[in-house]
């Protein structure tokens, strides 16, 4: 009988750039706590202490196009380093969010131009969760949003100021390409071109700096206000050392964004209007005074609804599903809680998986009906079943567990050295037909290769 195979290859991202990164080693993948990595449909970015190094593949395997080095200017002095990449799609807009130990995002394009530096608060960033879900007929606006987790805070950008922002950038852009001397912009220009991006700031370190942490969405308001308040309010759940889980209740504080985002988008471009007057008038040619660094954003309200404490269980990781009502836990201890997140209860518990890693993804199931046996069908969401895939790097495979309380789908073996990655959520994507599942990459670190797990079990 012939051995079924859970995988599929789609290409190799081995090259010489990979050695700046430590490549060449026995699973120097993973053990370089500062190796990052973040994942397009075509793309891959890894990124060390110093830079990002972008790269693609072809569907026969061969890379498409040469690596791109992106090297952000570090603050030296703070010995600033990076922690955090992510991709952030916006339809034929794609780029990289740069995340450092000082706080700053910074938005690259592919072809290493800074497009946005932005303080969002000191400290570490420790990650960038990009989710949204889909417009429907109850939903004004469809809810997109990057949010940046740092040790107990959390900050949200709306995804409709970043598509504003990017778009205008990739107008001028373009409208650049005729130019014969065409302008690079500093990194001071690229903040005062496009004004700083307005974003809410919440203090969740009430039990500890967290180690992780998620909005999950929306939330009713507390029984003591007013239910019909127009203000919205998030649910975020964070891990931590000291609170293997905690929830809090964010509020969106209306009226101080208001008047922040005024503030935000008047003042640059007073301050630009001002200064270009002056020079007219004094054809000054000294140099300007250095600007100012802003100040932080005052925190919003974060109240909070419930925490658990088990010394010496540490909370490690947090992985969120697509519609933010599940969430996978790690701990020290090697377990993984299910977590709902509406009700805020642990639902399921897998014991024995230290280090591991997980993601939510989405598997055909075995249907009886006459149209999923034809070739020429085509699955939609209701034939896909949510599934938790762990990978547990010390036994050295890849489950799929059917969620919520489903049994195990199947185990692939993989290397020791290997990584599981999912590809960002696209900004504007729709529900249109083909429906596009949630998929799980494997990266083999020692060999280069690429594959992902199969959507069909049979």
């Amino acid at each position: 009988m012939a051995r079924r195979v859970y995988t599929t290859e789609l290409g190799c991202i081995a090259c010489n750039e990979l050695s700046e990164l430590g490549a060449g080693k026995e699973a120097w993948l993973v053990e370089n706590p500062s190796l990052i990595c973040a994942l397009d449909t075509d793309s891959l970015a890894l990124a060390n202490r110093s830079f990002v190094l972008v790269l693609g593949w072809s569907e026969n395997g061969d890379p498409y196009n040469s690596p791109v080095k992106i090297r952000p200017t570090l603050s030296q002095i703070e010995a600033e380093r990076i922690t955090a990449v992510e991709w952030l799609v916006f339809d034929e807009i794609r780029v990289l969010a740069v995340g450092t130990s000082s706080g700053y995002l910074m938005i690259y394009s592919l072809g290493a131009d800074l497009i946005h530096k932005q303080m969002i608060n000191p400290g570490r960033i420790l990650k960038f969760r990009v989710r949204g879900t889909k417009r429907d007929l109850t939903q004004g606006s469809s809810s997109e949003e990057v949010c940046v987790v740092m040790p107990g805070v959390i900050a949200r950008f709306d995804g409709a100021d970043l598509q504003s922002m990017l778009q205008r950038w990739f107008q001028d852009t373009h409208s650049q390409f005729w130019d014969e001397k065409p302008k690079r912009r500093d990194q001071e220009d690229s903040e005062k071109s496009y004004g700083r991006l307005p974003y809410q700031l919440w203090n969740v370190s009430k039990y500890g700096p967290c180690a992780d942490a998620a909005i999950t969405g929306t939330m009713p308001p507390p029984l003591m206000e007013l239910q019909v308040s127009s203000q919205r309010y998030y649910c975020a759940v964070t891990i931590g050392d000291d609170a293997v889980i905690s929830a809090f209740r964010l509020s969106e504080d209306r009226n101080r964004s208001l008047v922040g985002a005024i503030l935000s988008k008047v003042v640059p471009a007073t301050f630009s209007t001002i200064a270009s007057f002056s020079k007219m008038i004094w054809r000054s040619e000294q140099k300007s005074p250095k600007r100012s660094e802003p100040k932080p954003q005052p925190f919003a309200r974060a109240s909070p609804l419930t925490c658990l404490k088990d010394h010496p269980r540490k909370g490690e990781k947090l992985t969120l599903s697509p519609s933010g009502t599940l969430a996978a836990i790690t701990d020290s201890l090697g377990r993984i809680l299910l977590l709902d997140t509406q009700a805020l209860v642990v639902v399921r518990l897998w014991k024995g998986y230290r280090d591991a890693s997980c993601l939510f993804t989405e598997m055909l199931v075995s249907k009886d009906t006459a149209a999923s046996s034809s070739s020429y069908y085509e699955p939609v969401k209701s034939d896909y079943c949510l599934c938790l895939a762990i990978h547990a790097p010390r036994k050295g495979i890849v489950e799929v567990w059917q969620m919520r309380t489903g049994p195990r789908l199947l185990t692939v073996q993989c290397s020791k050295g290997s990584k599981i990655l999912q590809p960002t959520y696209r900004f504007g994507s729709s529900m249109g037909s083909p429906y596009v599942p949630l998929e799980v990459f494997l990266l083999n670190g020692d060999s280069g290769q690429l594959s992902v797990l199969n959507r069909s079990l049979n």
